[in-house]
């Protein structure tokens, strides 16, 4: 039951936020005009665009994993490159709404987060592992926003001015910290306390993409270059796949 309850409310969550960003994007492009204007991109506004399309790479390579076929991952990537929280918000709850009664009520967020044969027919993708690669990938980008906030901060000075707080650039802060929430639940259903889990989030929130990039390779370092990467999306616990070894079994 709790489980159930568990699903319910983040689907109702997710929907809330993408209705939300939506309203706001509405809203500034009626209020401010389109946000494609040189004068808009100021030093810190390019900094935040960094800082949001670091994190949608990290969703972006999610969503290639979970969906089976290219064309609908390519549609997928695209549409939250261009539409960022309103795109997770959407695609989340569309994985919510494929659960079984049966899923929703064991652990919904593993069968969220994982593609399952019993979904699509296929089973995980295991050969080739893309670990090391992946590695590195996380590696770079958080050192790039490490370096791009440390420059911005030296030529720019403090980010805290009110001046720089422009309509496009408040939305744009809405919308990369509503895909921190979404970062945000992965991380806390990953830590095995909650200690861990709130220190990890109030980092996501001070230190944005840096933290998501440093965690995610801080994961794929906690299994060997031999394993599957998904293997970073669920808890320790599940990592020897028995349960999902179990859901095949029954699949077949």
């Amino acid at each position: 039951m709790a489980n159930t309850s568990l699903a319910i409310g983040l689907r109702t969550l997710f929907t809330v936020l993408g209705l939300v960003m939506l309203a706001i994007v509405l809203y500034t492009v009626f209020t401010d005009g389109l946000p494609f204007r040189k004068e808009l991109l100021t030093p810190w506004m390019a900094a935040t665009l960094v800082d949001f399309y670091i994190n949608v790479v990290a969703l972006g390579v999610w969503i290639a994993y979970k969906e089976s076929n290219l064309i609908s991952s390519i549609l997928w990537i695209v549409l939250l490159v261009c539409l960022g929280s309103i795109t997770t918000s959407a695609y989340i709850v569309v994985q919510f709404l494929k659960l079984s009664s049966q899923e929703s009520s064991q652990d919904p967020l593993y069968y969220v987060l994982l593609r399952h044969p019993n979904k699509n027919g296929t089973a995980q993708r295991t050969q080739h592992s893309c670990v090391v690669t992946l590695r590195i990938l996380f590696g770079i980008l958080g050192v790039v926003m490490l370096g791009t906030l440390v420059y911005t901060l030296v030529t720019d000075g403090s980010p805290f001015r009110i001046e720089l707080l422009t309509p496009w650039l408040t939305a744009t802060l809405v919308d990369f910290y509503f895909n921190v929430l979404a970062l945000a639940v992965w991380v806390a259903y990953k830590e095995s306390s909650w200690i861990s889990a709130v220190f990890w989030i109030i980092l996501l929130i001070c230190f944005g993409s840096i933290t998501t990039c440093f965690y995610i390779a801080w994961q794929l370092f906690q299994i060997s270059c031999q394993d599957p990467a998904y293997l970073v999306l669920v808890h320790h616990g599940d990592r020897a796949e028995n349960k999902y070894k179990g859901i095949a079994g029954e699949a077949t």
